[in-house]
């Protein structure tokens, strides 16, 4: 089994899985950082051998399991597996990786550690899983998608993130000495592997990363397990682990100590401010736009005609949802939902509204706002005359919002 002490000769297995894991993990890192430079043999690969007949992109829209990953993915084992061979028979009389393990291993642990630092903060400052939207309040729970339903279980406790964050930022430091690094890949082992279960059972496309993520952590883990085992199952003594350092120089231990202890207050200090400043813009302490609120339709004329509640109309609005500056989201009888730019001129009393890119439909509104919980528009829409009189809808309507915690439940309320 492969250690982080010095051994002056592998065995053969050692020495072909320290291939094999080397060359595996370093093509997945390289792919994923410079794989867009092969989008040309890439996509030939999808048509011509998968016989994929849609178009997929590079990027994926913020998807980590599309089309290109997983095709990225099976060139990355494929040449794995022709680089193991070839490395194995051009260098078959070396006696030992001594060296080349512990650079790999400190590759590995630096992306683990930023992974786990970024994964960490965007949930400690609720970036990843914000609180849940006014429109996801107002969502049928059939209408959500797997992954939504996820995102708003967790975006609901901030608690819940701060914890579930601290532990991956906790996983990731502990990853940084060599002398807490079995602790450390243990945790992030743990942590990645719930993270995993979720993504594949919430249908959530960071199933590729959240694997060699585990993947990566067990490497680094399976260096050390045999003095795991014998402490927290054999009850055995275990002896002193003498890792293999192949620059052993006090001078360029304290550079590195220096690095380290520099480098960290950066990443610290960095993830602080970014968090703290994303979250101060676009996250839950934002500044809450001009007619902020859910507004439910309580009126609704159009050419002077006033329209029913039904909710097989698909024209009637049954709210207007101002949740961000610059947006709106209008949701029909029918539960469409419209996005449009929101654009209210208050010393005009006026709002500009037209659908998500399409400045040429523009609708134009004289509003009212006579108190906290009313607002009048009348406008014109297309060729229509609109007058809309709504109600605000506040979020303590919701049970999800106004619950709370409780210490002492005389019962359980699962409702």
């Amino acid at each position: 089994m492969l250690t982080q002490e010095f051994k002056a000769e592998w065995t053969t297995k050692m020495k072909i899985v320290f291939r094999f894991i080397f060359a595996y993990f370093s093509l997945y890192i390289f792919l994923m950082f410079v794989g867009g430079l092969f989008e040309t043999p890439f996509k030939w690969i999808g048509k011509n051998i998968f016989n994929f007949s849609y178009n997929f992109e590079v990027s994926g829209n913020g998807s980590g399991d599309n089309t290109y990953a997983y095709i990225s993915l099976f060139v990355g084992i494929i040449a794995t597996i022709i680089i193991t061979i070839a490395w194995s028979i051009l260098d078959s009389k070396r006696k030992s990786y001594n060296k080349a393990f512990y650079w790999f291993l400190k590759i590995l642990r630096i992306f683990i550690i930023m992974a786990m630092l970024l994964y960490g903060f965007v949930k400690v400052f609720q970036i990843q899983f914000p609180y849940p939207s006014l429109t996801r309040m107002l969502e049928p729970l059939g209408n959500f998608s797997p992954m939504g339903l996820a995102w708003t279980y967790m975006g609901y406790s901030k608690g819940f993130n701060l914890f579930t964050g601290s532990l991956e930022i906790i996983g990731g430091l502990l990853l940084i000495p060599r002398r807490t690094q079995t602790l450390g890949s243990f945790l992030v082992m743990g942590i990645m592997t719930h993270v995993a279960v979720m993504n594949f059972m919430f249908d959530i496309p960071v199933k590729i990363l959240s694997v060699h993520l585990v993947l990566m952590s067990a490497v680094i883990f399976m260096t050390d397990y045999r003095r795991f085992v014998n402490v927290f199952f054999k009850n055995r003594p275990v002896e002193q682990y003498e890792y293999y350092d192949p620059v052993n120089e006090r001078g360029f231990d304290k550079i590195v100590f220096w690095v380290k202890s520099i480098g960290l207050a950066l990443l610290i200090i960095i993830g602080c401010i970014f968090g703290y400043s994303t979250e101060k813009s676009n996250g839950t302490k934002r500044e809450k736009p001009y007619l902020y609120g859910m507004w439910e339709a309580k009126t609704f004329i159009k050419n002077n005609d006033t329209l029913p509640p039904l909710i097989t109309d698909d024209y009637r609005w049954h709210y207007l949802i101002v949740d961000y500056k610059g947006r709106a989201t209008i949701k029909t009888m029918t539960n469409n939902k419209l996005y449009y730019t929101f654009e209210p001129d208050t010393t005009a009393s006026k709002i500009k509204m037209y659908l998500k890119d399409n400045e040429l439909d523009i609708s134009n509104y004289q509003y009212s706002y006579p108190n906290y919980s009313q607002l009048e528009l009348e406008g014109f829409n297309n060729n229509d005359t609109l007058k809309i009189i709504f109600k605000r809808k506040d979020l303590d309507d919701f049970l999800l919002h106004s619950r709370g915690f409780h210490w002492i439940n005389e019962s359980p309320l699962n409702k």
